[in-house]
């Protein structure tokens, strides 16, 4: 029989990863076989730069936890050694982060996960992480609205040449009402 002890802290474990799941704004489970300690120490160093945390659980006290807040959709991915990456604020950086280190590293594969509570394909996360971040989409904007308005300056400036080369500029007329008196 197990000690209560062990069952204590591991019951505790559960319960701490379940309050966590419930506040998280994204949870990804993800096989790390096969990746060095040194590539492991880079991914999580990016991770926390992206307000995130990633742990390494036996599955099934991520099984509890999931179960604590009735989500089975992620059972089937629990298979084979589980870290589970979270975000609490932001969920798109620290996704960006391990879609990158996925396409460096092979043997790093993305499990399954929720986002926003809402349990993900492995599709649908990969879709996400590949959308360009907040910052690279108002660039993009304030870009073609920059050119938009350059456009409009230029348009507006060659009436003003034209108008001046006819004659019917408003200073020409004002000129030509000044030197009538």
């Amino acid at each position: 029989m197990a000690n209560k002890n062990v069952i204590a802290i591991k019951e505790a474990k559960v319960n701490e990863l379940a309050e966590h799941i419930k506040g998280a704004k994204l949870i990804l489970l993800v096989d790390y076989r096969g990746t060095t300690v040194a590539d492991d120490t880079k991914l999580r160093k990016d991770i926390r730069e992206a307000n995130g945390d990633i742990k390494v659980m036996k599955n099934n006290i991520i099984k509890r936890a999931l179960d604590a807040n009735k989500e089975s959709g992620l059972d089937d991915v629990l298979e084979g050694p589980t870290a589970i990456v979270s975000a609490t604020e932001d969920y798109l950086q620290p996704l960006k982060a391990v879609y990158k280190f996925t396409k460096d590293h092979e043997n790093y594969k993305i499990k399954g996960g929720m986002i926003d509570g809402e349990v993900k394909s492995v599709e649908e996360i990969m879709t996400l992480a590949k959308l360009p971040s907040r910052e690279e989409l108002l660039a993009k904007l304030a870009g073609s609205l920059l050119g938009t308005i350059s456009k409009l300056a230029v348009a507006l400036d060659q009436v003003k040449v034209k108008k001046e080369a006819e004659g019917d500029s408003p200073k020409a007329e004002v000129a030509a009402e000044v030197t009538a008196e």
